[in-house]
């Protein structure tokens, strides 16, 4: 391809077919109700189109038409189809972006404004690699949904009970050090680069020890695992490995109830484990009594009581603080 892509050209590539019909229209072929068609649009992260715009596809009726046989058959009402369109909508719209991001960084100089050639080579890397990279999504998924269930298995066998609505879980919040001033001494792409490091890092460090990366927020990162030990070995590894190639991170643990809702976490043990955070000094490690009494004896681990401390929103709580030995 050479000259600069057009909008038609983008939606051939990472869409497929040609838009051909209406909201309206897709709703009615598909089978399904107008109000709950544009309700899981909406949830996927589009805005609502002109009654007149003919901006749906082919793969849209299709994809509806699926949607309704499993309403059909008992497996989802409609609001368990919405949430399951927006948890869709929400992490492919980052996934897109972050990976479109990860392209155009790989590709094109940010030195220097692109020209219609680039724009047209980064197109065409992406043709290519867009069968795998779906192939690779999809396998992706699919392990995760494996992970998810072990996990819950393995709360299940600590609980002696499944629970759907609530879970008893440890919970981490890791916080770099000094990010404030940190941004506003570094240029964007470095800055860019210390967040993406720290990240990274943790997602590895998470996933090693049986943990699952709930959300990453800049600066920082929340994590949950099923055992108490497991969320102190990824405390101790992230601290470890962050104040020796970074600046440092603060982290909390706390274990308790948790409610999960679109894949986050929420309740008095997420607030605990952010306070604890929140009140750590750099480079340390604080952890409530249920995670101090877990590890207490753990070879590797040094658990060491600290006085009582007012916390907001929390009252008074007896904070503990884990280090390596």
């Amino acid at each position: 391809m050479t000259g600069r892509p057009t909008a038609e050209q983008i939606e051939s590539v990472f869409a497929g077919d040609r838009p051909r019909y209406t909201r309206i229209q897709v709703a009615e072929l598909a089978g399904v109700p107008q109000s709950l068609t544009e309700r899981i649009w909406r949830a996927l992260g589009f805005a609502t189109l002109p009654d007149d715009a003919v901006a749906f596809t082919d793969a849209d009726v299709e994809s509806l038409r699926r949607v309704r046989s499993m309403m059909d058959d008992g497996s989802m009402d409609d609001e368990t189809t919405v949430r399951m369109a927006r948890a869709l909508g929400q992490t492919t719209a980052r996934l897109a972006q972050w990976q479109a991001d990860i392209l155009i960084g790989t590709m094109l100089d940010p030195g220097r404004t692109p020209t219609d050639d680039d724009l047209a080579a980064v197109l065409d890397t992406s043709r290519r690699l867009l069968p795998d990279l779906e192939r690779m999504l999809v396998h992706a998924w699919r392990a995760q949904l494996a992970a998810a269930g072990t996990r819950l298995l393995a709360v299940a066998d600590m609980a002696e009970e499944i629970s759907p609505a609530r879970r008893t879980l440890a919970v981490g919040f890791a916080d770099l050090v000094s990010f404030t001033r940190l941004s506003r001494s570094m240029d964007e792409r470095a800055l860019a680069g210390l967040v993406e490091g720290f990240e990274s890092r943790a997602s590895d460090i998470v996933a090693a020890n049986g943990g699952r990366l709930v959300k990453t927020l800049g600066d920082e990162v929340l994590f949950t695992a099923a055992d108490p030990r497991r969320a102190a070995a990824i405390a101790l590894e992230l601290a470890e490995t962050t104040d020796r190639d970074g600046p440092g991170v603060r982290i909390g643990l706390a274990h308790g109830p948790v409610l999960p809702v679109m894949g986050d976490v929420f309740g008095t043990t997420v607030n605990l484990a952010a306070r604890l955070t929140a009140i750590a000094r750099p480079g340390t490690i604080l952890a409530d009594e249920g995670v101090a009494a877990a590890v207490e004896g753990a070879p590797g681990v040094e658990v060491v009581r600290m006085r009582r401390r007012p916390v907001r929103g929390l009252g008074m709580v007896q904070p503990y603080v884990l280090r390596g030995s």
